[in-house]
């Protein structure tokens, strides 16, 4: 999938939370084991979610884009630039 596609599904995930926690109190209160609720819940996997989508652009990153930087580091290291 897309980056932009990737970031509207986060995004929508995001938003579909927080209108639930404005204006579903009662579905979002629900109990689902002890004292864990649906907005425990759903809070959590929105940290699950946001650390999934950062480690996945880390390793995107190492894969695709370092090669490219090096790549471009390489080509101009005797241009008398200065880092």
């Amino acid at each position: 999938m897309a980056a932009a596609g990737v970031t509207a599904v986060f995004f929508g995930w995001y938003g579909v939370y927080v209108a639930l926690s404005a204006f579903a109190r009662g579905f979002m209160a629900r109990q689902v084991a002890g004292h864990v609720n649906v907005a425990l819940l759903l809070g959590l996997l929105q940290f699950a979610s946001t650390f999934l989508l950062a480690w996945a652009y880390v390793a995107y990153a190492r894969r695709r884009l370092d090669p490219l930087a090096e790549d471009l580091r390489s080509r101009h290291a005797g241009d008398g630039v200065t880092r």
